[in-house]
């Protein structure tokens, strides 16, 4: 079952966050001390659709197609300044053309959780599914995102947090990043919001990806005020609409009507059978005569008074 960024429901609440369509990365550093190096962990998510492929990029260095959630880890050695490829890992991706797995989302609402803490929060958390690694025996992988509500104080406070966003688009040809420092746990989503890093982790049987997404996209007010308009403007159209439905109807039957009791009752022909026929002949030469009264004040509007000569 495949996943749609603009349609997000759960227990009736609505949410859109289809603006976030775009790739974005945050990182992880494990220290190898005393040795010189250390191993760098980019995870890039596209929440709306499956990563492209990065051009120059050996096959066997990035994850297969239909990835939503990937993780590539270099060994970085400061000694000798210099980068490595270490592992490719599919962590959530739609896979089933090849005939693995599929993304088989989890929406869930946090404020009608079954746990407490969740209903303290505004949001929602997406469960996302990818295939068993390093092969079939190996350990089942699965990202968990909770995008939690970030209001517009809030959203102020956290611009002094951000640290730098990296996308695959910042990957040379051979697969470094352009600029290490630029990375860090926490990323700037380019829309005001950040993508925070918190753990991956084994969880019973599956390798589990956690992160959080502070965005105004998930406040439910937001999506309901969004909703509401719309609603709005349709039923005012929609009375609109009626109202003048109802006046042509009303007119047509009147006119059908008097039409018939004319024909009946006078045994009218012609105009005659019009109810108001003459009323409606007479409409020219009367709106004649009031556009002749119109120009006639308007132009006697600057004459002077006085008295008329004996």
């Amino acid at each position: 079952m495949g996943f749609d960024c603009s349609s997000i429901r759960d227990d009736k609440q609505s949410f859109d966050i289809s603006a976030l369509g775009s790739p974005i990365s945050v990182m992880t550093s494990e220290d190898h001390s005393p040795s010189p190096t250390k191993t760098n962990t980019t995870f890039t998510i596209d929440i709306c659709k499956h990563l492209k492929k990065a051009k120059g990029i050996p096959k066997e260095e990035d994850c297969p197609t239909g990835s939503r959630v990937c993780a590539i880890r270099r060994l970085v050695n400061t000694f000798e300044n210099s980068t490595s490829f270490e592992d490719a890992i599919p962590i959530a991706g739609q896979y089933t053309l090849n005939g693995g797995t599929e993304l088989d989302p989890e929406i869930t609402r946090l404020k009608t959780s079954s746990t407490a803490s969740d209903r303290e929060k505004e949001g929602f958390r997406v469960a996302l599914h990818g295939p068993k690694y390093p092969d079939k025996n190996g350990q089942k992988q699965k990202a968990v995102i909770e995008f939690l509500c970030l209001d517009k104080a809030e959203e102020k406070n956290k611009k002094a947090e951000k640290r730098g966003l990296t996308t695959r688009k910042d990957e040379d040809e051979n697969g470094d990043e352009e600029d290490h420092s630029a990375t860090g746990e926490i990323a700037d989503d380019g829309h005001g919001g950040t993508l925070k890093y918190l753990d991956y982790s084994t969880v019973g049987e599956e390798k589990v990806l956690s992160l959080e997404w502070r965005t105004k996209y998930a406040c439910e007010d937001a999506a309901k005020k969004g909703g509401d308009d719309k609603s709005s403007s349709s039923g005012h159209w929609g009375f609109f609409t009626w109202f003048i439905i109802i006046i042509f109807l009303g007119t047509a039957a009147y006119l059908i009507f008097g039409t018939w009791l004319n024909y009946n009752r006078y045994s009218a022909r012609g105009w005659d059978l019009v109810p108001h026929s003459e009323t409606i002949r007479d409409i020219p030469y009367i709106f004649k005569d009031w556009m002749r009264r119109v120009v006639n004040t308007l132009q006697g509007g600057g004459s002077r008074g006085g008295y008329s000569a004996v």
